[in-house]
């Protein structure tokens, strides 16, 4: 499962004209489910995000998370980061889940991560969504939980 989590003073999603999902302060985060992923995956990557550690101290170095500041948490789901790009000029989306599968992990993800945060707003899957955020440093990192190899 990815997440490409990008540290926000404002992020917001607008479906049909209408703000599916806000926050101030905290992170933006674009999930993708894989082929193979499960809620185990879903579980890693939730546990992760949620204690990396993006956001100044007092003395200007990234030692806070997003729950020890407070912060929104914005997800968004995003299968296109799971995009084959090795080659000719256009990607291929094999790597990503089905979509029934890719939405039952999103949603699964949402339901976790508001169960385990005070500030949780989504954007819609399978929809056409705007996405706006300013991006606070920029600060942008790729997460990735793999699922353990298939044993012999």
């Amino acid at each position: 499962m990815i997440g490409l989590l990008q540290r926000v003073s404002h992020a917001s999603v607008v479906v049909d004209g209408t703000t599916v999902g806000a926050i101030e302060g905290g992170l933006m985060v674009l999930l993708c489910a894989e082929r193979g992923d499960s809620e185990k995956q879903a579980d890693a990557l939730l546990t992760k995000l949620l204690a990396y550690r993006v956001f100044s101290d007092d003395a200007g170095k990234m030692n806070r998370s997003v729950s020890d500041v407070g912060g929104g948490l914005l997800l968004v789901p995003q299968f296109t980061l799971a995009a084959d790009t090795q080659s000719g000029t256009r990607p291929s989306f094999t790597p990503a889940a089905a979509p029934e599968d890719g939405r039952r992990l999103f949603d699964y993800f949402v339901a976790q991560a508001a169960s385990r945060h005070a500030q949780v707003a989504t954007g819609q899957f399978g929809a056409d969504m705007k996405v706006s955020l300013t991006n606070d440093g920029p600060v942008t990192f790729w997460l990735q939980v793999k699922p353990a190899p298939a044993k012999a």
